[in-house]
């Protein structure tokens, strides 16, 4: 395979959900930065790209600017979505920090001058303090000479199996890009059946001898008796009473509905989160057996194929951090589709088959 005279360098870049999908559209990805040093095992691994352990708002543009050479420089990022997402959106407090990284993202910009970008958040970003942080971002790169176009996108629409929502910000020097138009449809949306159905059975606490990542989270006797007595897409409410949570019965906790909830065979999975594993922290309870879903389980629903590698051969795996990794992933999927627009839009300008070197990935 190719590498191409178009480099890419994706911020955020965590366990490279969006650069993996840039892999495979034939991008030569060259790094990524991120402040949390556990990815940098699967990040380099999986995408051959150097991983570096830095804080955005300390980057060297001149290392940027090294890392891309002579090349078509392409950005990529998706900055913190917790300060912005709908949990985040009630609380008073927020990390000003986490806040202010998009204006640091459009520093970057405004430095690096990259032919394309791609930002992808949530979509409450676009009403967070009544827009203006977006706007400032928007209204910034049209002011740099961007066209920007920008849509939420429900992520079934183009194949992947959870019923997630993400806004998506394209801009480019060359004129307007948008998204490739959408894959899939209700009637063949991708399904945790699609997904998930074929794994080995395991139960709580159990681990498939074959798959350190097929793993469950233990379960204590009483959550064992409320799983079995959910059904896919029902909630607590069904619960008999002597199984029902103390916190539940009060009014502030009425409107959790799907905590403890089992997922559905015939649909997309709910969002994965950083606590996507734990049966109490949202409807990540298995369609059918008696356990939350486990690591390679949550990993094929955010699209990562088995053989992503997610810790080196003997390290024990910490499903904890993996699977905060997985659930802040941007699933590989998505990086993907934009991948596929981006090229698509070089395509167009006939920059696509420009190439500086002819070297096989390792």
């Amino acid at each position: 395979m190719s590498k191409r005279g178009i480099k890419v360098i994706d911020l955020f870049c965590g366990i490279g959900g969006l650069s993996y999908g840039f892999v495979q559209e034939d991008f030569n990805v060259v790094a990524g930065y991120d402040i949390d040093a556990t990815c940098k095992f699967a990040y380099e691994t999986n995408n051959h790209a150097a991983f570096n352990v830095k804080d955005i708002t300390t980057i060297s543009i001149k290392e940027m600017l090294k890392y891309y050479g002579k090349s078509i420089k392409i950005l990529i990022g998706c900055a913190p979505c917790q300060p912005f997402s709908s949990y985040s959106y009630k609380m008073k407090k927020k990390d000003e920090k986490k806040i202010n990284l998009l204006y640091t993202f459009l520093e970057i910009t405004k430095q690096i001058n990259p032919l394309v970008i791609s930002m992808e958040n949530v979509p409450q970003l676009e009403k967070f303090e009544n827009g203006k942080i977006f706007q400032d971002f928007y209204n910034g790169l049209i002011s740099l000479g961007y066209f920007v176009h920008y849509e939420v996108v429900f992520c079934p629409d183009y194949g992947i199996p959870q019923k997630r929502r993400r806004l998506i910000l394209l801009a480019s020097k060359l004129g307007p890009l948008k998204l490739i138009p959408r894959t899939h449809t209700k009637e063949n949306y991708t399904t945790v059946a699609d997904s998930i159905k074929d794994l080995p059975p395991i139960a709580a606490g159990e681990t498939y001898e074959k798959d350190p990542l097929h793993k469950a989270r233990e379960l204590s006797k009483l959550n064992i008796e409320r799983i079995k007595a959910s059904r896919p897409g029902g909630s607590w409410r069904e619960w008999p009473e002597n199984l029902v949570l103390n916190c539940f019965k009060k009014d502030s906790g009425r409107s959790y509905g799907s905590v403890y909830g089992r997922m559905k065979w015939e649909e997309p999975s709910p969002t994965m989160t950083t606590q996507c594993t734990g049966l109490g922290n949202g409807r990540f309870g298995h369609p059918e057996q008696d356990r939350a879903i486990s690591l390679r389980e949550a990993a094929r629903l955010q699209t990562f194929p088995d053989s992503y590698l997610f810790s080196s051969i003997g390290d024990d795996y910490n499903p904890s951090i993996i699977c905060r990794q997985i659930g802040n992933a941007v699933p590989p999927k998505l990086g993907q589709i934009i991948a596929k627009s981006i090229k698509e839009h070089l395509k167009e300008y006939n920059l696509w088959q420009k190439r500086r070197c002819y070297l096989k990935r390792p």
